[in-house]
């Protein structure tokens, strides 16, 4: 007969105390804290069904529906959480209290496609990312370097004017737009990068286009993982196995091409091509303040594609779908261009400080389509929030999407009208992180870094279409602005339009 044994069950009553204290010590927390107020959750997942389906257009419904103010807090898993929907709130987030709230959130996924969080993106606050911040502002996309790689941007920009023409001179009547805008942004990324375009690194089986897309979507992608604990160590998902081949991907090809870099240098002597130089100068230098590794130039190079390829593309597809859908406003840009411009060169960078006009339909298209349309944040210590408190550990989603769309900041929120950066007062508002109701780039220590890149390259090219063609869609109709899913704010349809060249020859000069 087999026996009990006294001492496993003494041990209940133990486990339970300590449970109920732990419980009990939590409610007490809680009632101490002002907290934001929160909806109603659900155990164990609690608010994470809220979300669906785009989860910043699921947030800003949430808010105004349920009437929840400037900020309200969520439990997404065992994940508490808090989500800032005004400009007066982000200023306290990014600029009163910015040193609470310096740090990203690190997912599953971040962790094993950006080297352990190397490089700049999702590096935890502190001396390293400090260096590698000081690196990208000084030396890798500083003024100094974008003046020196202009030409590589000028090429292709020429490039796709080219090739729009030979498309329409071949009789092709449709153009999937936002596939020659990524085409283009990668290109310009690869050959300030690495001195060679994406066609260089591609095969049969893979290239940079298909990586870069299955990097953001892994990124963007939900992983119980990150939000419930018992799924912490499960790949339920099947996500772990594509992570570590796409990484493994990833790896190799700046393996391959940083093997070739080196090999040149030894053979040609070193001098600066492009950004992969600067950082392997860097690498070597004995007396920097923080000395690379081969792993921090890798994640550089992934934050570059990330952060300058798809994101760029993303805005120029929407704003060239509100210029079809709005002609008096493409003809109105179109005349400021002639004049400044004229026809017979194309459009170039130096233009762009003589076309207000032009710089307010960028502004206009972030303003409604912010590529990335919520900033994340993790604070690092206990803070407050318009009065409200916001314990360490904390996620702080900051909604720029519904910022973009409060009509307490804007007249007609939903309406595109980039005559409002044009009028007095509007002239003044810029997308540098300095205006809370319009920060697409982020803002403080932690802006986008690319930041200059991205609008000169974003206007040029909006620019050389407006000048170069017109645009139609099929049945004469309006393109459809639905958004679609993912890290960023993709459109939920492709943009598939004829462009009708409009000056022949092609002003290529």
């Amino acid at each position: 007969m087999e026996t009990i044994d006294p001492m496993r069950f003494s041990a209940v009553p133990v486990v339970l105390l300590v449970l109920s204290f732990l419980f009990l010590r939590s409610l007490r927390r809680r009632r101490t804290l002002h907290l934001p107020p929160s909806p109603m959750s659900l155990p164990i997942i609690g608010h994470l069904h809220l979300l669906a389906p785009i989860p910043h257009q699921a947030l800003h419904k949430l808010s105004q529906r349920q009437r929840l103010g400037d900020i309200f807090s969520l439990r997404l898993g065992s994940v508490p959480c808090a989500v800032v929907s005004t400009a007066s709130a982000a200023r306290e987030v990014l600029r009163t209290q910015e040193l609470a709230f310096a740090n990203r959130p690190m997912s599953k996924a971040a962790d094993c496609l950006t080297y352990g969080a190397s490089g700049i993106a999702f590096a935890p606050y502190g001396p390293s990312w400090k260096f590698m911040k000081k690196l990208c502002i000084s030396e890798l996309l500083g003024g100094r370097t974008l003046d020196l790689l202009l030409p590589i941007r000028r090429d292709e920009l020429v490039a796709l004017v080219r090739a729009l023409y030979d498309m329409s001179k071949e009789g092709r009547t449709t153009v999937d737009m936002g596939g020659e805008l990524v085409r283009l942004t990668n290109n310009v990324i690869c050959q300030m990068t690495m001195s060679r375009r994406c066609s260089e690194l591609e095969d049969a089986s893979e290239g940079v286009r298909k990586l870069v897309a299955e990097v953001a979507e892994l990124l963007g992608k939900f992983n119980l993982a990150d939000y419930i604990g018992i799924c912490k160590n499960w790949d339920l998902q099947g996500l772990d196995k594509k992570m570590e081949d796409v990484h493994r991907r990833f790896d190799s090809m700046v393996e391959r091409v940083l093997t070739e870099k080196e090999a040149s240098r030894r053979k040609q002597g070193s001098g600066i091509e492009d950004l992969l130089d600067i950082l392997i100068d860097m690498s070597e230098d004995g007396s920097a303040e923080v000395r690379l590794s081969r792993q921090d130039i890798k994640a550089f190079v992934l934050d570059m594609f990330i952060g300058g390829t798809d994101t760029s593309a993303i805005t120029m597809e929407w704003a060239l779908a509100e210029l079809i859908n709005h002609p008096n406003i493409l003809h109105k840009a179109r005349d400021e261009i002639e004049a400044v411009v004229g026809k017979k060169r194309l459009v170039a960078e130096s233009d762009l400080p003589n076309l207000p006009y032009l710089q307010a339909i960028v502004k206009e298209t972030l303003r409604l389509h912010p590529t990335v349309p919520m900033i994340i944040r993790r604070s690092n210590r206990d803070g407050k929030i318009k009065g409200y408190d916001v314990p360490a550990n904390t996620t702080v989603f900051v909604n720029m999407w519904a910022i973009g769309k409060d009509p307490e900041q804007w007249s007609e929120p939903l309406e595109f009208r980039p005559e409002r950066f044009t009028e007095e007062g509007g002239h003044t508002v810029d997308v540098r992180g300095q205006h809370f109701e319009l920060i697409p780039f982020g803002s403080g220590r932690r802006i986008c870094p690319g930041v200059s890149l991205a609008l000169q390259l974003v206007h040029s090219a909006i620019g050389a279409m407006i000048q170069c063609f017109d645009w139609e869609v099929e049945g004469g109709g309006t393109v459809d602005m639905a958004e679609g899913l993912g890290l960023t704010l993709p459109k939920a349809k492709p943009l598939i339009c004829t462009p009708v060249p409009r000056l022949n020859p092609p002003p290529l000069d």
